[in-house]
C-alpha cells in the first residue's frame, strides 16, 4: 500500500505519507497529539485483526488466507445493480435455491460473507450487497441519506430485484443493526434471521445506557465520528487495516480497491444519522415488535465494541425458536475469525427449517 507509484520500491517520502495518514488517524481529537487513551482506542480497534485464523474445529479455514474455494468466490459471483429512489444499489449472486441475503458491516463489503457464500451456494442462492456509501453502490451526500429507513429500503429493493416473496437475511455489525429493523418492521419478507455480532437493538441501547467506564470507552468512537472531517482520517489503506484481517496480499488488494472506490463521508453518515448530538446518545425511539420468525445468533465474546452484556433477554423479544452462538476466542469479524463454525452452523441450521 506504501508503494504509490508502483516502482516494487518505499521511499522516504511515500513512508512518511503513510505515517501521516495513521497518526491523524490515531489522533482522534486533532490537538496534534497522540495521548494513551487515544492510543489505546485505537490499539483495541486494529488488533483483533491480527489474530492468526486458526485450523482447529471452529475456527477459521486453516492457514493466513482462508479456503482457497472462499477466495475464489470473487472470481465466480455474478454481479448486478438494482436501484432504490435514484441509489444504486450493488450485489452479487452465488448458486442456486432458496434465498440468502447477507449484509455487511462497517468498514466492509460484500467479500466479507465469501467463506459463508462458498459453504451454502450448493443448497442456497447467496447473495451479498454492497449497502450504500460502499464500494460498487451509489453514495449519496447528506446525513439525511443514511438514515434507517433509506437502509431497510435498500435491502427491499435488493429483495425485490431477485424477483423472491421472502429471504434469510443475514447481517453482521451495521448490517446487523439494519437486519434486526427490518425483520421486524418488515417480517413477510424475513423467513429466517441470522445476525453475527449486533446485539438486538433494546440490548444494545440497555448497554449503552448502563455503561461502565470501561463499556463508555469501548464505543467513544461513535462521538468520534460525530467530528466534522474525521473521515478524511479513514484512508482506504486505515480501513483496509481495520477490515481485511490476516489474509493474502491478493484478497487484502481487493479491499483496499473496495475502500478506494468507497465514500468514508458516507460510512461515518449512518453513525451521524443514529446518533446525534455531542454526547452521540441512543434516542429513546419506539417500542419494537417482537421478531416473528426463526432467529440464530453469533457473537464472538472478545468484542468490545458490541458488549457482549446486550445479549441479554433477547429471547424475550422473539416469539419464534432462538439459537444462540458465543464463541469465545473470537472479536467483532466472526464470519472471518470462525468461518467454519458459523458457516457449518448456518447450513445446518437454515437446512434443519425448510
Amino acid at each position: 500500500m506504501l508503494d504509490t507509484d508502483n516502482d516494487s520500491k518505499i521511499s522516504r517520502s511515500e513512508a512518511t505519507e503513510d505515517l501521516r495518514q495513521n497518526f491523524e488517524f490515531i489522533d482522534s481529537d486533532g490537538d496534534g497529539g497522540i495521548d494513551l487513551v487515544e492510543l489505546r482506542r485505537v490499539l483495541q480497534m486494529v488488533s483483533v485483526q491480527d489474530r492468526p485464523a486458526g485450523g482447529g474445529p471452529g475456527n477459521a479455514s486453516s492457514g493466513t488466507v482462508g479456503s482457497e474455494l472462499g477466495t475464489s468466490v470473487f472470481d465466480r459471483v455474478e454481479h448486478h445493480q438494482t436501484d432504490n429512489n435514484g441509489v444504486s444499489i450493488h450485489y452479487v449472486t452465488l448458486g442456486e435455491g432458496p434465498v440468502v441475503l447477507f449484509v455487511h458491516g462497517f468498514p466492509d463489503f460484500w467479500y466479507t460473507w465469501r467463506e459463508q457464500m462458498q459453504a451454502l451456494s450448493g443448497d442456497f442462492k447467496t447473495v451479498a450487497m454492497d449497502t450504500r456509501a460502499n464500494n460498487l453502490s451509489g453514495k449519496p451526500e447528506g446525513v439525511e441519506n443514511y438514515t434507517m429507513p433509506h437502509l431497510m429500503a435498500d435491502v427491499e429493493a435488493v429483495i425485490k430485484d431477485l424477483g423472491v416473496e421472502s429471504v434469510t437475511l443475514v447481517g453482521h455489525d451495521w448490517g446487523g443493526a439494519i437486519s434486526w429493523q427490518f425483520a421486524m418492521r418488515y417480517p413477510q419478507f424475513v423467513n429466517k434471521l441470522v445476525i453475527c455480532n449486533l446485539t438486538h437493538p433494546n440490548g444494545y441501547i440497555t448497554v449503552r445506557r448502563n455503561a461502565t467506564a470501561s463499556q463508555k470507552a469501548n464505543t467513544q468512537y461513535i462521538t468520534d465520528f460525530q467530528t466534522p472531517g474525521f473521515e478524511d482520517r479513514l484512508t482506504p489503506q486505515v480501513l483496509t487495516g481495520i477490515s481485511a484481517g490476516n489474509v493474502s496480499s491478493e484478497v487484502r488488494q481487493r479491499y483496499f480497491k473496495a475502500f478506494s472506490q468507497s465514500s468514508a463521508k458516507g460510512m461515518l453518515d449512518y453513525y451521524r444519522a443514529a446518533f446525534s448530538g455531542l454526547n452521540a446518545a441512543p434516542g429513546e425511539g419506539q417500542a419494537l415488535p417482537n421478531l416473528s420468525m426463526p432467529v440464530l445468533q453469533f457473537h464472538g465474546l472478545q468484542d468490545k465494541a458490541v458488549d457482549k452484556d446486550g445479549l441479554r433477554d433477547t429471547w424475550n423479544w422473539i416469539n419464534e425458536d432462538y439459537t444462540l452462538v458465543t464463541i469465545p476466542s473470537s472479536n467483532h469479524w466472526v464470519q472471518r475469525e470462525a468461518a467454519d463454525m458459523v458457516s457449518n452452523t448456518m447450513l445446518w441450521w437454515l437446512k434443519s427449517r425448510p
